[in-house]
């Protein structure tokens, strides 16, 4: 590997990079994640019968949340002011796929919104159906654009 972490100073301890002299530039990131859950728990959360309430409701907000609270979570991640986050479901026969997207106009990229995003709307789902459910899963959570125009 020969490519210098930008994290880390001369003496190997840990640094915040600084991105002062950057340009700022429309960023964009897309991460997503998938919860296994079982039939039944689908079920009950299509219904809309999980009883703490709605769970995708919930979920989006709390992922939505979560990726404008990265830098207080990620200690050496920058903060930025984000243009939009969005987080979006797709049930499918053995969970949900979960999607982010973040956006912002700044100096450095937005994938660590994105994947804090994913990450807790997974975990905002776990939390609600762990009632119903003991077979849950969080898998698969990855980054799958990250670009800057």
């Amino acid at each position: 590997m020969s490519e210098k972490l930008t994290h880390i100073d001369k003496s190997g301890s840990a640094q915040m990079v600084d991105v002062g002299e950057k340009a700022i530039q429309k960023r964009i990131a897309v991460a997503e994640g998938f919860i296994k859950l079982c039939k039944d728990t689908l079920q009950l959360i299509q219904e809309n019968n999980i009883k703490k309430g709605d769970v995708l409701a919930t979920a989006r907000i709390a992922g939505i949340q979560a990726a404008k609270q990265t830098p207080t979570l990620i200690p050496l991640c920058h903060t930025l002011l984000l243009n939009q986050v969005t987080v979006d479901f797709n049930i499918l026969e053995n969970g949900i796929k979960v999607t982010s997207q973040t956006k912002c106009n700044g100096k450095t990229g937005v994938e660590m919104e994105a994947l804090t995003a994913v990450n807790i709307a997974c975990l905002t789902i776990y939390d609600m159906c762990k009632a119903v459910d003991n077979s849950m899963e969080i898998t698969d959570v990855r980054l799958l654009k990250k670009e800057k125009i």
